[in-house]
C-alpha cells in the first residue's frame, strides 16, 4: 500500500496476474487500513449500533441520532444537528446565530433533517421549533 495510506484501483489485468495469496495480502491491507481509519472517526467504547446501550449522557442521542448517521450526514448537516442537539428546542434563527449562517440556510438544513426523520417541527404561536427526534415520543 503506498504511503500517504491511501490504496490505487487495480486492473482486473493485474489481479489475473497475482496469486490467490498475494490477493488475500491486499484484501487484508486494505482491511487494515479501513480499520484504522475507523478508530480515527469513532472513538473506542462509543457502540456503533443501534442495538447496543449507551451512556446516560448520550441516550438521548442514541433515540433519534445515533453516531453512527451523525457520521454519515453531510459536513452541513451535520453542524446544524450538533447544535441543534447541544441545545435542545430552538428554532432556525436560534440556530443561525450559533453557527453564523444565514437563516434561511439553517432553516432548509432543518427542513432536510425532518424530511430525514431525525429532527421533529412543531408549531408554538408563530414560530417554528425543531428538536431531535426522540422515538420515545408519541406526538
Amino acid at each position: 500500500m503506498p504511503a500517504n495510506g491511501s490504496w490505487t484501483i487495480m486492473k482486473s489485468d493485474q489481479i489475473e496476474n497475482m496469486s490467490e495469496k498475494e490477493i488475500l495480502g491486499k484484501i487484508l491491507e486494505i482491511l487494515i487500513s479501513v480499520d484504522q481509519k475507523m478508530d480515527r472517526l469513532v472513538p473506542k467504547g462509543i457502540s456503533m449500533t443501534k442495538t447496543q446501550s449507551m451512556d446516560n449522557e448520550q441516550e438521548s442521542l442514541s433515540s433519534g441520532l445515533d453516531v453512527m448517521t451523525l457520521l454519515s450526514l453531510p459536513e452541513h448537516l451535520r453542524t446544524t444537528a450538533t447544535v441543534l442537539f447541544e441545545r435542545g428546542p430552538a428554532t432556525a434563527e436560534d440556530i443561525s446565530k450559533i453557527t453564523l449562517k444565514e437563516r434561511a440556510v439553517e432553516s432548509g438544513y432543518l427542513n432536510q433533517l425532518v424530511r430525514m426523520n431525525h429532527v421533529n417541527k412543531y408549531r408554538t404561536g408563530r414560530k417554528v421549533y425543531f428538536c431531535i427526534n426522540d422515538d420515545k415520543r408519541t406526538d
